[in-house]
């Protein structure tokens, strides 16, 4: 049997179940521990501040920023930026490297890859 559009028909038994009604995949779906990886990428994504701070670090040279250079174009508190860049270094979005008293954060562009090819048709 096969589900089209809610409801349930009957396929004959001479055809196979995916030439009756559904199309073959054409490509592997995410495994549970994919899914639960790229949930924290998109669950830490999923915020204005913390969109914006990758774009901000995206937009320097080498992909790499200072957070002096992130809290006054967003007008917030240094905590409060640490705190969001904290959210995407944890979910592997961001690098972090202690240079005397100041953070410097540079994008990892194979997460974004890896998110973008998990999405992608």
């Amino acid at each position: 049997m096969c589900r089209i559009l809610g409801e349930v028909i009957a396929t004959s038994p001479e055809l196979p179940l995916t030439s009756a009604c559904c199309p073959p995949l054409l490509r592997e779906p995410l495994t549970a521990g994919q899914a639960d990886g790229l949930a924290r990428i998109l669950k830490a994504l999923a915020d204005p501040v913390r969109l914006r701070l990758v774009s901000m670090v995206a937009a320097h040279e080498g992909s790499e920023a200072c957070v002096c250079e992130l809290t006054e174009p967003l007008g917030l508190t240094q905590p409060t930026v640490s705190h969001h860049l904290r959210i995407l270094t944890d979910a592997g979005i961001l690098t972090r490297d202690k240079r005397g008293v100041w953070a410097y954060y540079t994008l990892r562009p194979e997460t974004l890859d890896a998110l973008a090819a998990a999405l992608a048709p």
